[in-house]
């Protein structure tokens, strides 16, 4: 027993060896590789054997990977070989891997012919490794073939065809190849075809997928140049610049679409210079499909010469070329416009100073030229009706109250000016009624001038109700009241404030309220006597209070008196 179980292993180490001698001498060809799904069956005849209908005694079968497993060639198993042909019925994950079959022809010569399997789920039947490869192309008309190894199986073991897309069934579909017709975007999708052949009276499925791609149409049309669009293109002498030469030649026309330059009718890339470098790129928009090529030129540094160069930008499409030049022309400096911009700063400011200091000369001095038509329609009397304080007053401030009352302020406006001025206290009649005259003259008057002094806001010469005596009234009170109540309330006259000698220390604080409310809107004009020429009627003063009286004076006095 144990001489036998010797010679045992030894004729099995022989034979293995023998085995692994022949093998190690066979030729090998490339490997196939295959993705099946679960539950279908499998046959397969390596291409590279030419004759595969032989004895089985020439073939032997073996799973090398991931476990060695001999095939059997019992046509009743599961997975087994016949004729050179591999049998993989109702296929199991467990049927993955590697596989080998070794061919020893009669004349002694060896071959080993190699395949890879992969199982997957049925789930995954829309994955892109089950199927065999993409139809693309621009035929209207799209032939799509079944793929080898599912239409060799029904050549071979006479099966049948039938055709699914999209895992839809197709009826009437039954060869090998089937053929859409006008092909649009809707015929996209995956196409499968499935042999359904017999193996010992059982029914088995063997199936090949290809997914269908039904391009966009392209559609040439003549050139059509986008840039440049002018002739001429500004740059700067020592500065780099970039030349767009962008075409358009139609739609989805990617390959059949070129732009270049040439400058003096030479190629870019026929000129040896490293200061040009020329790039193009194409784009197909979406969803217009419109496809667009540029050629961009670039020049390192513009030189003189550069802007006595022709550049040529040359379109190039399926039907057509198309042509433009380009020039370039030195950038003009900026620094005129710049020192040209900041004159005309400078005058505007100017001119606005200008104005503004000088705006009541200027309007003085165009008054005689523009005189305003309602002026000299309202047929008032007075240009102006003239109240001050006229007790509880120093010596000095009565003295200067008085002098510019009855002399300064005539003279000036007056005499020289030809206004008219109703002034409280010169112009009483005696033994007229004083609060109607105050009444009527002030209706007469188109301004309120209202002359303050230190004490005009002391005691009640300043009162905010009518005096109840007549008395009060001789004081300037009733005169003030309806000069106020004309000017607040009824809006029929404008106020002149003008002020003699310093508020102290309360300012306008103890005058009215309505007095406080002109003086806030305005403030009072102060009579500087003590400058030199304040009484002159050119002054600075007096063209202020110029500017606030009537533009045309009741009276009108001769023309070289008033400019």
């Amino acid at each position: 027993m144990d001489a036998l179980r010797v010679l045992l292993v030894v004729v099995i180490s022989t034979s293995e060896w023998k085995s692994e001698a022949s093998v190690s001498g066979c030729k090998d060809f490339d490997r196939d590789t295959f993705n099946l799904l679960e539950g279908e069956a499998f046959y397969f005849v390596p291409y590279s054997m030419n004759k595969p209908n032989r004895h089985d005694e020439e073939f032997t079968w073996y799973r090398s990977s991931p476990q060695f497993k001999n095939i059997s060639s019992k046509e009743t198993e599961r997975v087994h070989y016949h004729g050179g042909a591999l049998f993989l019925l109702d296929v199991l994950p467990d049927d993955a891997g590697n596989y080998t079959c070794q061919e020893i022809r009669p004349t002694g010569k060896c071959f080993n012919h190699h395949v890879e399997i992969g199982v997957f789920s049925t789930s995954y039947r829309e994955d892109e490794k089950l199927t065999y490869g993409e139809i693309e192309d621009s035929d209207d008309n799209k032939e799509i073939a079944c793929p080898r190894v599912v239409s060799n199986t029904c050549e071979t073991l006479t099966g049948n065809f039938t055709w699914y897309k999209d895992f839809s069934l197709l009826p009437g579909e039954h060869e090998a190849e089937m053929w859409v017709e006008n092909a649009t975007k809707d015929d996209e999708g995956i196409y499968t075809c499935i042999c359904t052949w017999r193996h010992f009276h059982k029914v088995y499925n063997s199936s090949a997928s290809r997914r269908l791609i039904v391009p966009d149409k392209d559609i040439n049309s003549d050139v059509d140049i986008l840039s440049p669009t002018n002739k001429v293109q500004f740059a700067d002498e020592g500065r780099p610049i970039k030349l767009n030469c962008s075409v358009y030649c139609g739609k989805n026309v990617a390959g059949r679409c070129d732009a270049r330059w040439k400058i003096n009718g030479i190629s870019v890339s026929d000129i040896h210079s490293d200061r040009y470098n020329q790039t193009t790129k194409t784009v197909i928009e979406n969803p217009s499909m419109n496809t667009i090529t540029t050629a961009i030129l670039t020049i390192g540094k513009v030189s003189a010469k550069d802007f006595e160069d022709e550049f040529e930008c040359i379109g190039i499409g399926f039907y057509s070329v198309k042509r433009t030049t380009l020039t370039l022309k030195q950038r003009e400096s900026i620094i005129p416009l710049v020192i040209g911009g900041v004159f005309v700063l400078f005058f505007c400011v100017f001119a606005a100073m200008l104005v503004k200091c000088f705006a009541i000369d200027l309007a003085l001095f165009f008054r005689p030229y523009l005189p305003l038509s309602k002026h000299n329609e309202d047929n008032r009397v007075y240009d102006a009706y003239v109240v001050y304080q006229t007790q509880k007053m120093d010596k000095a401030t009565e003295e200067t109250l008085s002098r510019f009352v009855t002399d300064t302020l005539p003279s000036v406006l007056e005499n020289k000016c030809g206004y008219r001025l109703f002034i409280h206290g010169r112009d009483d009649i005696p033994g007229e009624d004083r609060l109607e005259l105050v009444e009527d003259c002030m209706k007469q008057s188109r301004r309120l001038m209202v002359i303050l002094t230190p004490g005009s806001g002391s005691g009640s010469e300043i009162p905010d109700q009518c005096p109840t005596s007549p008395q009060a009234a001789v004081l300037g009170g009733f005169d003030w009241q309806v000069g106020l109540h004309h000017a607040l309330i009824q809006r029929e006259m404008s106020v002149i404030l003008i002020q003699l000698g310093d508020t102290g220390p309360q300012g306008y604080t103890n005058f009215p309220p309505g007095l406080q409310h002109l003086i806030l809107k305005s403030a009072p004009l102060k009579w500087p006597e003590s400058s030199r020429g304040a009484a002159a009627w050119n002054s600075r003063f007096w063209k202020r209070v110029r500017y606030l009286m009537p533009a045309t004076p009741a009276k009108k006095c001769a023309q070289s008196a008033i400019v």
